[in-house]
């Protein structure tokens, strides 16, 4: 579970990148402070908040792609106990 790599296609991540910058702000005009992207740009620098969201956007597509899933919104994980 690292960070985005350089590895790989420059303008598909810079176009990640530009897409959750826009996603960041359509946030700040929300008041939804329990969402995890607010807590991680109070934390972070926005940059460093729009590379994790980009990154996060990237592992959803990845998964949806390898499984051959469509995306569920409402979607929870859950963990059985070994």
């Amino acid at each position: 579970m690292l960070g985005m790599s350089k590895r790989g296609d420059a303008y598909l991540r810079t176009l990640m990148i530009h897409g959750s910058r826009s996603v960041i702000y359509r946030a700040g005009q929300k008041n939804d402070p329990e969402s995890w992207l607010i807590k991680l740009i109070k934390l972070r620098n926005i940059n460093v908040a729009a590379v994790a969201l980009a990154n996060k956007t990237a592992r959803i597509v990845w998964a949806l792609l390898a499984h051959k899933s469509e995306y569920q919104p409402d979607y929870q994980h859950s963990l059985r106990a070994a």
